[in-house]
């Protein structure tokens, strides 16, 4: 099995991507060897090895494949929305994620902790996630949603745990009601307001004497 006859490289890549999504979440990554994953894309190990260079490297291309995926979800049906709905849209997501990005993070996550083939590119993944966040932030800060006291890394750290975290604390362990979820979410998106839009929400409503 070498290249497939009439498949071009991005083809036979996103073939391979795939496959590994797929045998990373059903097997794990130390129980899926790579002729497993080329052989349920249809190439040989030699074709796989020219587009990746290691098990490792497979699969942080395929989270990252996933992400960009996600991300581009997320943005297509209102590029304009406020940065705060997008936070607040995304943290209502978490607790019933089933996506196959959550299982590829288990996996890389607990890979990266006794491999250092995987410790590396899943380090450089965690960072691009991390700038990606950090730049929405400082964005609402700039346009006056999120209070620019806020530091930008302590809340990209913050959102990390807490994505990272449902992948591992899946609804079949711990589930939690959308409206207490959603309601809690709001409140502490709301504290990330500048302060004197905080004051303003939280000021007595004056309504004027009869005369």
């Amino acid at each position: 099995m070498g290249r497939i006859a009439g498949v071009t490289a991005a083809e036979t890549r996103e073939r391979l991507l795939r496959a590994a999504a797929d045998a990373f979440a059903a097997r794990g990554y130390d129980g899926t060897r790579v002729a497993d994953i080329a052989s349920a894309a249809g190439v040989s190990n030699g074709a796989l090895y020219s587009h990746f260079g290691s098990k490792a490297d497979l699969l942080v291309a395929a989270l990252r494949t996933h992400g960009r995926r996600l991300l581009a979800d997320l943005f297509a049906t209102d590029h304009d929305q406020p940065i705060t709905d997008l936070l607040l849209f995304i943290g209502r997501r978490l607790p019933r994620r089933r996506d196959p990005c959550g299982y590829l993070i288990v996996e890389a996550l607990v890979a990266a902790r006794r491999d250092e083939d995987v410790a590396g590119p899943m380090r450089d993944y965690v960072g691009e996630r991390a700038d990606w966040i950090a730049e929405v932030v400082r964005l609402g800060q700039a346009d006056g949603e999120l209070d620019p006291a806020v530091s930008p890394n302590a809340l990209v750290h913050f959102c990390l745990l807490l994505a990272m975290g449902s992948a591992l604390v899946t609804p079949d362990l711990h589930a939690v009601d959308d409206g207490e979820w959603s309601a809690l979410l709001t409140r502490l998106v709301t504290g990330l307001a500048p302060a004197d839009i905080d004051a303003q929400r939280k000021a007595p409503i004056n309504i004027p004497k009869e005369a």
